[in-house]
């Protein structure tokens, strides 16, 4: 009997579409000095160590203005090493400083004694100068209810996100066009040439295999291994993508709605998840009407429960928040939840601002907003949880100043044997994107999560993907099977209900979903 992991993979096939071109190669570059590294180690990895890279604004350009990149390494101990395997955690706009130490660590100590594992923060990002704001605060509570069904909630939610764009171009004009896919991916390779190695590893979870992926049709004889887990669909970047988002996110959240039901006795929310997904939205009436604590309404509401369609082990948080409320008014639970899991801080309005700026200069996006209301009415009449949500999120697009590139065609026959990660459920880049970019990098090889939802697979638990991670970056090997999926691995078990010790106990699946972060 075929999996559902074949089936889908047959599908992909047909519904991947043709993407550009690649981009003219950057003008040749010059020698760079190697990074001057210093012990930046804590108490969880002392063995760390930081440093950071001069690299050009415009790489057409090596001599013109230069950029900072923040670095960080956990190096090799082994005598017989295998260069620098450089991690990145997605986003765009996410910080791999740490990733690093975490890779490093979570890794088998043969396998991880071979490398030097470096981290950066992208251009824009973090400790990489200048570091991206456009808007301080853009996500402080109350916002508008993301659900427009009304005029004067439409004005609301546009004016946002005009403001936003308006702000990025006021502050970055001269930047904004450089903020963008192809040109981290020529960081990257300034990287590879500071640290004096011939080839570079890479492994990329999320917006990072989409990186991956670039780097390597941009330098495919500099590819030594490249892993990539929990794969973007290069051929929707990136409006098709977010659409396809929003109905994988809405069955994700169905799951939690379902497995509160399994858990009865703890949650008392009834043993129906039709039911449980009703009073779910009653809930979200009730927040667009009052806010809790003056800072929970409608739109944070779904910005506490979208990381739950990322990792399921935030379900029993989320699910203690819910009942709470939903059963004895207690907001007290939920407004620790939104602080834990939906609120911004400091480095979200920074990690925002690089995400809009990449996949608004990326590829094309409708500049009609009648073409978004169209589309996302659609898609909330199916899939309601998270669809007007991640329409306003990325709808700055739409009014973006600095204008679109077109997206690369990634399709590669030039690499060494590639290594894809995806589960079946993934909500964040959806079963069909690992698929495509199978078919698309010759001679790679997919691992298959069956019945997975989660987002980011390897390192966080699951002994059988682990495995054939470890097996790859020790000599290549890659498992080779006879259809469109090359191995399956069973799902990671779904959380249970929290109890006293649980509560107080980090696992290493919420370890790296802390890292990864959300929207990719």
């Amino acid at each position: 009997m075929r999996t559902r992991a074949a089936v889908l993979c047959a599908v992909a096939a047909v519904l991947a579409g043709s993407v550009t071109a690649l981009p003219a190669r950057a003008a040749a570059p010059a020698p760079a000095p190697e990074p001057a590294w210093k012990k930046c180690g804590t108490s969880d990895y002392p063995t760390l160590q930081c440093a950071s890279l001069k690299v050009p604004l415009d790489h057409a350009h090596p001599s013109g203005r230069q950029i900072t990149l923040a670095l960080s390494r956990v190096p090799h101990t082994a005598a017989n090493p295998l260069g620098p395997l450089l991690v990145n955690p997605g986003g765009p706009g996410g910080s791999g400083l740490t990733l690093a130490a975490f890779v490093a660590s979570a890794l088998p100590r043969s396998v991880a004694a071979r490398y030097d594992v470096i981290g950066f923060d992208p251009r824009g990002v973090g400790r990489s100068e200048p570091a991206l704001t456009c808007a301080k605060g853009h996500f402080a509570p109350v916002r508008p209810d993301s659900v427009p069904a009304t005029a004067r909630l439409e004005r609301a939610n546009l004016e946002r996100v005009r403001s936003f764009a308006a702000a990025c171009g006021r502050r970055y004009a001269a930047l904004l066009p450089y903020i963008d896919t192809v040109s981290a991916a020529r960081d990257l390779d300034a990287v590879r040439r500071a640290l004096g190695a011939q080839r570079l590893s890479y492994f990329g979870y999320s917006y990072g295999t989409y990186l991956g992926a670039v780097y390597a049709k941009l330098y495919p004889e500099r590819v030594r291994r490249l892993v990539l887990d929990s794969v973007v669909d290069p051929t929707g970047v990136w409006y098709e993508d977010n659409l396809g988002q929003d109905y994988a996110f809405d069955e994700r959240h169905r799951a939690l709605m379902a497995w509160i039901a399994q858990h009865d006795a703890t949650y008392g929310l009834g043993r129906d998840p039709a039911k449980i997904e009703a009073r779910w939205y009653a809930m979200r009436a009730a927040l667009a009407r009052r806010p809790a604590a003056g800072r929970v309404g409608a739109a944070e509401l779904e910005d506490t429960f979208v990381p739950g369609g990322y990792y399921n082990g935030y379900w029993p948080y989320l699910a203690e928040a819910f009942a709470a409320y939903a059963r004895h008014g207690d907001t007290g639970p939920l407004v620790e939840a939104y602080e834990n899991f939906g609120a911004v801080d400091a480095s979200g309005d920074n990690g925002y601002s690089v995400y809009t700026s990449v996949q608004c200069r990326d590829a094309p996006w409708p500049r009609d907003f009648d073409r978004w209301r169209a589309d996302t009415w659609r898609v909330y009449a199916k899939a309601p949880f998270m669809a007007w949500n991640n329409a306003w999120y990325n709808a700055p697009c739409a009014f973006w100043p600095a204008a679109a590139r077109k997206p690369v065609d990634v399709a590669n026959g030039k690499l060494p044997p590639a290594l894809l990660f995806q589960a079946t459920e993934d909500a964040a880049t959806p079963y069909p994107g690992g698929a495509t970019v199978h078919r698309l990098l010759a001679g790679s090889s997919l691992v298959v999560e069956e019945g997975g939802g989660n987002h980011g697979v390897t390192l966080s638990g699951n002994a059988c993907l682990d495995g054939y991670l470890a097996a790859y970056l020790t000599d290549g090997r890659v498992p080779r099977g006879h259809g469109p999926v090359d191995a399956v691995c069973a799902k990671s078990p779904d959380p249970k209900p929290l109890t006293a010790k649980t509560a107080s106990t980090t696992s290493r699946g919420s370890t790296l979903h802390g890292l990864l972060g959300f929207r990719r």
